[in-house]
């Protein structure tokens, strides 16, 4: 991920990124970041205020780093982003239980893969639109994401879980617990379970968010379809969380803590192993991130382009064009054209007067 002057830190081939995210690096910033943006000596600096009666030298005392703008912005994305997915993925399974099996497990399955997609697509050219702190944490283990950002990035996303969860809270008053989600088969079923959805959804995640080859305008999609696949699959076993913070928010508001140690820790692993998982087979296929050159074509079709070739350069080719002799160049002369010049008087004829002109024979 080139120098510390105009590239940023290389690491396992990636090919923006933000988080940058589900987009190629034209798109993406986070994915793609320049160490001097972390440099405190390069960061905008606070006005100095002088207190010139609290001593003889004039203090500084407000002279602190500001804080970076970009970041601020990216972390503000995050929190809106996080707190659109919270809702709609929440609110299905309240409005679920509030209205006896209205939504089914079709209509949540939905509401999540919609919500999500929105939120790449509004948010994922921003700050990646991570949402998830198992894809912040997966990505900064694999040096897609700098670790220096992910305290903010988690910080705003769990925050966002929370207020969207006291959100429904006070609209579905008092159905919170159909959005909580509580494992209704084994621990060891439902952690493996929760793994092996987390490791789809990275798997998707990585390839559409770091691989140059991938088409980052389909990232919402994929993504929105993965989501949508895995809450079909687990969601009536584990509820299809998949992210820490699906699961924190609505168990705050409903003070349900059941087994929430296994959501915080299952999408975790599942999710640093999806990214690592492809991650090996991108290097396996392509180190360098570039696309390998076509096998060489047949010998028949080598020798009709050569000659087709051959033939287009003599059509373009032009002969070499002879000038006419300058000016300046003379034949040799004959011997009589010599004796002739030889015999004339020395003066030209512009200058021969009538006295030194050759007299005729009478």
């Amino acid at each position: 991920m080139p120098g510390p002057e105009n590239g940023t830190f290389e690491s396992a081939p990636a090919t923006p990124g933000t988080p940058a995210p589900l987009f190629p690096p034209d798109r993406i910033d986070s994915l793609s970041y320049e160490r001097n943006s972390y440099d405190r000596n390069s960061m905008p600096r606070g006005k100095c205020t002088p207190f010139d009666s609290w001593g003889p030298n004039q203090a500084c005392l407000t002279d602190f780093p500001m804080p970076d703008v970009s970041l601020t912005r990216k972390v503000g994305a995050e929190f809106f982003g996080t707190f659109i997915l919270i809702f709609g993925a929440t609110a299905a399974p309240i409005v679920n239980q509030k209205y006896n099996g209205a939504e089914t497990l079709i209509g949540n399955a939905a509401s999540a893969g919609l919500a999500i997609m929105l939120v790449i697509l509004s948010t994922g050219h921003i700050s990646g639109a991570h949402v998830n702190p198992s894809i912040t944490i997966a990505f900064a283990v694999l040096r897609h994401f700098p670790w220096i950002q992910v305290p903010a990035y988690i910080a705003a996303q769990v925050s966002a879980s929370i207020c969207a969860s006291f959100a429904l809270k006070g609209i579905y008053h008092p159905f919170m617990s159909g959005g909580v989600t509580v494992p209704s088969v084994p621990t060891g079923q439902a952690f493996a379970l929760e793994f092996m959805i987390s490791f789809n959804l990275l798997f998707v995640v990585t390839a559409v968010a770091t691989d140059t080859r991938a088409v980052g305008e389909l990232a919402g999609l994929a993504v929105g379809a993965t989501v949508m696949l895995n809450i079909l699959i687990a969601g009536p076993l584990t509820g299809g969380s998949m992210n820490p913070v699906r699961t924190l928010g609505p168990a705050i508001a409903a003070g349900n803590y059941k087994k929430i140690w296994l959501y915080l820790l299952a999408p975790t692993a599942g999710a640093i192993t999806g990214a690592a998982i492809y991650t090996v087979v991108k290097l396996r296929g392509d180190k360098d991130g570039t696309h390998r050159s076509p096998a060489p074509p047949p010998l028949a079709t080598t020798t009709a382009i050569q000659s087709k070739s051959l033939s287009l350069s003599n059509r373009n080719h032009r002969p070499p064009v002879r000038r006419p002799p300058s000016s300046n160049h003379r034949p040799p002369l004959s011997d009589d054209h010599r004796a002739a010049i030889t015999d004339r008087p020395c003066l030209s004829p512009s200058k021969q007067t009538d006295d030194n002109r050759p007299k005729k024979p009478s």
